[in-house]
C-alpha cells in the first residue's frame, strides 16, 4: 500500500526534490501546499498517512501548522523537515507532537526510512535528538502554574524567541537595541524560572503563547 502524504513548504524546488526523491519509495507526496494556511485547509479535505512541514515560512510557521493539526486529529503523524538544526525548534516539535525532526540536509536514505516509519505512525526521534530537549521537556520548578507578570515587551521578546529566532533577529524585528533583547530574555529566564532559551520556548508552548 502507498503512503500518502501532504508535504508543506514555501520553496517549489524542495517540493520537487522531495517528490523524485520518494518517487520509488513506498511513499507518495499526493497534496503539495506552499504554505502553512493552504497545508491546513488541504490536511482538512484529505487524509494522509503523513503530514510533512518545514518551519520557516511565511505568516504562519510549520510549528503553529503542527499544533493546528495535532489540536485537530491527535493521532495525525507529521514530521518536521528543516533548513535549521535548532534546539529550541526541536523542543517545539516534541511538545507539539511531532514524529520527528528531520534536516534537509540529511542523507537521501535516511529521510526516506523516516518517513517511511512516521506514516505508520511511529516516533523517529533518536536518544540523541531526545536527550538534546530533555531538559526543556521536563517537568518546570513549582510554581510554574501560576500567572509571571512578564511585561508587554517581555511577552514580545518570549514570543519571538520561542519561535527560534536569534537576539539579533529579535532586536530587528521588534526595532530595540541587541543589548536591550539580552537583558529582556535573562529577566524573561528568572521570572519564569528556566535556565535557558529552549526550556523558555517549551514554556511558552505549554502557556499557549505561541
Amino acid at each position: 500500500m502507498t503512503n500518502r502524504i501532504l508535504f508543506v513548504d514555501d520553496h517549489e524546488i524542495v517540493r520537487l526534490g522531495l517528490r523524485q526523491m520518494l518517487s520509488n519509495s513506498e511513499n507518495e507526496i499526493s497534496e503539495e501546499a506552499h504554505t502553512a494556511e493552504q497545508g491546513y485547509n488541504k490536511f482538512l479535505t484529505g487524509k494522509f498517512h503523513l503530514v510533512i512541514t518545514d518551519i520557516r515560512m511565511p505568516s504562519v510557521d510549520g510549528l503553529q501548522l503542527l499544533g493546528k493539526i495535532k489540536n485537530h486529529t491527535p493521532t495525525q503523524p507529521v514530521l518536521i523537515l528543516s533548513t535549521y538544526d535548532n534546539p529550541t525548534y526541536a523542543a517545539r516539535a516534541v511538545a507539539l507532537g511531532a514524529n520527528g525532526y528531520l534536516l534537509k540536509t540529511d542523507s537521501q536514505e535516511k529521510i526516506v526510512d523516516a518517513i517511511y516509519s512516521a506514516a505508520k505512525g511511529e516516533n523517529i526521534w533518536s536518544r540523541e535528538e531526545l536527550r538534546r530537549v530533555t531538559g526543556a521537556l521536563a517537568a518546570m520548578r513549582v510554581g510554574n502554574d501560576c500567572e509571571i507578570p512578564l511585561t508587554q515587551r517581555e511577552g514580545e521578546v518570549l514570543e519571538q524567541l520561542a519561535n527560534g529566532l536569534t537576539n539579533k533577529e529579535i532586536a530587528m524585528s521588534l526595532g530595540i537595541s541587541y543589548e536591550t533583547v539580552k537583558e529582556h530574555v535573562q529577566h524573561i529566564l528568572r521570572k519564569i524560572g528556566v535556565s535557558d532559551r529552549t526550556q523558555a520556548a517549551v514554556w511558552a508552548v505549554r502557556k499557549n503563547l505561541v
